[in-house]
């Protein structure tokens, strides 16, 4: 590769190159216009000859998604055959730039922006300290546009203008149009190498995502791909079809579907593996791999009954799923390795598998997902076992962004729980599955009820003592009574109240303690059927003790 070249580019030069459509701005995921107070201190500094930091730019055969029009001006296309430059750093300093000298009209947070507003205080001298450019005419002083002193003709300006303020322009336009911009040029390297040096040399200190080098990096108008634009479909609203969102999965990550993308294509899903995924290959890929993360999502939905994706202790145990359905190419999946997937899945949660070195251990667990494809049982001896006590269980900590309490949530997802009051099941919704202080998440006994008798916090807020329940009837009938007071009220309601408890993991209020309101007893017993259910669904890494007897 070329050492990266330092150059100088004058004005002219520079905007004459995106008006031929040989430089272009590179469309990763970024909001490219300026407000137009930052614009016009841009320009002022430049009539003043100051530094306005480098552009970078990055000379390349591949094509990547790029800005096609800015405001109301459509950009040229690359002429055919010819390198084109991107701008890797200085695309807003540059934007602005430009739509000055086009007078564009632009719209940025519903408000819309003219370019050509900005303007030249005239009464003022090229050389005073004071600020020359604004944001538009001040009625005060004569000023002329930016726009005008770079487009109008000479006849145009004399019309216009006294003598001594023709100088004062000709000052103006000789400093923006002879002003040499510092340019840093890197031809012809690998994107991932290219984005690696505008990352260490980035002077705005915003680093790109992976998923914006991809999008940039994998757009293909002839087979009409975008990747923002199909990523955008796949968790969006308003898809025509049904999609993630539909299937109440819209919190999937971009980086998530890229990893699922690899796994199929390389069996690696480090940022670099994806990196040397070619556009062909990457488009290719795509609508097999969802397909498959469909198959994945209907698996988690019927099988483990999780019914929105707020409650997956991690998004990427998604990728192991997708990889089996990618590969097993439609067969029908045998009892065994619906078994096994769910075990997979269950001791990657409780054993928060996924908190560190996340894309090695995927790479281990795509070997094990070969062994469910094959017919084994995959082997879990060199790796984490779910060594889980009694007391282990019944003081842990309750917390959303524990993958631990997220598993026992979709142990309890899995029972479908109901109402107490109606003995409907309760909708989940993602909306509210964030916050460990959603009304949805309820302390059968509360918080506030529990502090009055003078037990400590930490030991209320235990997983153990998290049911799920409707936000309403949390709100406007629990609140901070005693369990044997409310459950007094839905007894009368609920005829079948018992078994309505039983998709709580709860079983009758005396064997539990709710009719004398004994807390210790309930996370006891509790605690004792969570054992149960985790021994069940992780066999062979389960070292801890469950009593065998019904709950």
């Amino acid at each position: 590769m070329k050492q990266p070249e330092n150059q100088s580019k004058s004005y002219t030069t520079l905007f004459n190159a995106i008006d031929e459509g040989t430089i272009k701005i590179p469309q990763f995921q970024r909001d490219f216009v300026w407000d137009k107070t930052k614009t016009a201190s841009l320009v002022d500094s430049i009539i003043k000859g100051f530094p306005i930091g480098t552009f970078i730019l990055w000379r390349t055969s591949e094509e990547l998604r790029h800005v096609k029009n800015i405001g109301n001006v459509a950009l040229q296309k690359a002429p055919k055959g010819e390198q084109v430059s991107y701008i890797l750093d200085g695309q807003q300093r540059i934007t602005s730039l430009y739509a000055i000298r086009k007078g564009i009209i632009a719209t940025k947070d519903d408000e819309e922006l003219d370019y050509k507003q900005i303007c030249i205080n005239l009464d003022l001298e090229p050389d005073q300290e004071d600020v020359v450019v604004s944001v538009q005419v001040d009625p005060d002083h004569r000023c002329i546009s930016v726009f005008d002193l770079l487009n109008q003709s000479l006849h145009h300006l004399a019309s216009n203008y006294s003598a001594e303020e023709l100088k004062k322009i000709d000052v103006y336009r000789s400093r923006l149009q002879g002003y040499n911009f510092s340019v840093i040029s890197i031809d012809n390297y690998p994107i991932d190498i290219a984005c690696e040096v505008f990352t260490r040399i980035n002077t705005g200190g915003q680093e790109l995502s992976l998923f914006e080098i991809m999008v940039a990096k994998t757009f293909d108008q002839a087979a009409d791909f975008d990747l923002a634009k199909a990523y955008g479909e796949l968790v969006g609203p308003d898809a025509e079809e049904k999609n993630l969102n539909s299937a109440g999965f819209e919190t999937i990550p971009a980086i998530t579907i890229l990893q699922c993308i690899a796994a199929y294509l390389r069996k690696q899903v480090k940022g670099a593996d994806i990196l040397k995924i070619a556009r062909k290959e990457f488009i290719s890929a795509w609508p097999i791999v969802i397909s498959a993360l469909y198959e994945a999502v209907d698996f988690i939905r019927s099988d483990l009954r999780i019914p929105v994706s707020g409650l997956i202790p991690y998004p990427a145990q998604l990728v192991p799923l997708t990889y089996f359905f990618v590969k097993h190419k439609g067969k029908k999946v045998s009892v065994d390795q619906r078994k096994a997937l769910k075990e997979l899945f269950y001791w990657s949660g409780l054993t928060n598998r996924y908190s560190s070195a996340v894309e090695s251990k995927i790479a281990k667990d795509l070997s094990r997902v070969d062994d469910i494809l094959a017919g084994k049982v995959p082997s879990y001896l060199q790796e984490d076992t779910v060594d889980l006590t009694l007391d282990q269980l019944r003081y842990h900590r309750f917390g959303t962004s524990d993958a631990f309490c997220k598993t026992l949530l979709c142990i309890l997802a899995y029972h479908q729980p109901k109402s107490f009051g109606t003995n409907a099941i309760v909708n989940l919704d993602n909306s509210w599955l964030k916050q460990s202080n959603s009304k949805n998440y309820h302390h059968f006994f509360p918080k506030a009820y529990l502090e009055k008798k003078g037990v400590e916090y930490w030991k209320a807020n235990s997983i153990v003592n998290i049911a799920i329940v409707d936000d309403s009837l949390n709100k406007k009938e629990i609140r901070a009574k005693a369990p044997s007071v409310y459950m007094k009220v839905f007894a009368k309601r609920n005829d079948e109240l018992e078994s309505t408890m039983k998709t709580h993991l709860i079983g009758g209020l005396d064997a539990f303690g709710i009719t004398d309101d004994d807390y210790e007893q309930f996370l006891t017993k509790r605690g004792s059927w969570f054992l149960r259910e985790i021994k069940k669904r992780v066999p062979q890494t389960f070292t801890g003790h469950a009593e065998e007897s019904p709950a």
